[in-house]
């Protein structure tokens, strides 16, 4: 069952969502050479705690940690380590907050410092899918109507959109439905409404679209070793516009 959201819920979720947006800026300032994905993740939990939240993933299902933190050919839930970043890598941060009973959810993938031309063009190609996905958001459209946009977008640049990780409902649950491909054909599935509140998260692998899990049980890597992007915002479809909740104010 689809929960369409009231405006006062619509703001609460804009508030959990603007602690994982200054979070996520946050981060990107500390993201160089040498510092571990563990220290991210402390300075992620401590600042979440600070602004009277919770962090969402921590204990979700029995994930360890604040951050999901996948590096190169991860491409989610990576588990925060000791290893050093390096120049070169990318690095994808998922982070989800749970502020007064409403959850926030986002995602970013950041260069350490100078990537590769093709390592730049995946983090900007995988960004513009989802913003042009988000552009289809709008009531009256079809749920696919986003998902086939994103996947147009990134196959035209030679790229590949994950199949087995979709995107989300969120609001006063971290998944809700709908669950939101982010490939498929348009005008398909439930009519978008004013009222829903939706989690958009494309996965892009630089070479084939299938992935496997690795031994602990959460750490998802291309099954090809080729590098990996994911972006995700969560948004609300409103009457005549659609709100990015987790776009920094």
């Amino acid at each position: 069952m689809i929960i369409l959201k009231h405006p006062d819920e619509v703001e609460k979720l804009y508030r959990a969502n603007q602690v994982v947006a200054h979070l996520l800026e946050m981060l990107q300032e500390k993201i160089e050479p040498g510092v571990t994905t563990e220290e991210l993740d402390r300075i992620a939990e401590e600042y979440i705690l600070k602004q009277k939240a919770r962090p969402a993933f921590k204990g979700y299902r029995g994930y360890p940690a604040t951050l999901c933190t996948s590096v190169n050919d991860r491409v989610v839930h990576g588990i925060p380590s000791r290893d050093p970043l390096k120049e070169g890598d990318l690095i994808s941060v998922d982070v989800g907050v749970v502020l007064d009973g409403y959850y926030g959810d986002a995602a970013k993938t950041f260069p350490v410092r100078r990537v590769s031309k093709e390592a730049e063009r995946l983090i900007r190609v995988t960004e513009e899918s989802l913003y042009k996905g988000i552009a289809k958001a709008s009531v009256g459209n079809r749920l696919f109507d986003i998902s086939h946009e994103i996947q147009r977008h990134v196959e035209s640049h030679s790229f590949s959109v994950v199949r087995a990780f979709v995107g989300h409902g969120i609001g006063r649950s971290l998944h809700e439905e709908p669950q939101v491909p982010n490939f498929g054909q348009p005008n398909r599935g439930p009519r978008l409404k004013e009222g829903m509140v939706l989690a958009i998260e494309p996965m892009v692998n630089m070479g084939d679209w299938e992935v496997k899990v690795l031994s602990d049980t959460w750490t998802t890597v291309t099954a090809d070793g080729s590098l990996s992007a994911h972006f995700e915002h969560s948004i609300a479809i409103l009457e005549h516009e659609t709100r990015i909740l987790s776009r920094a104010a």
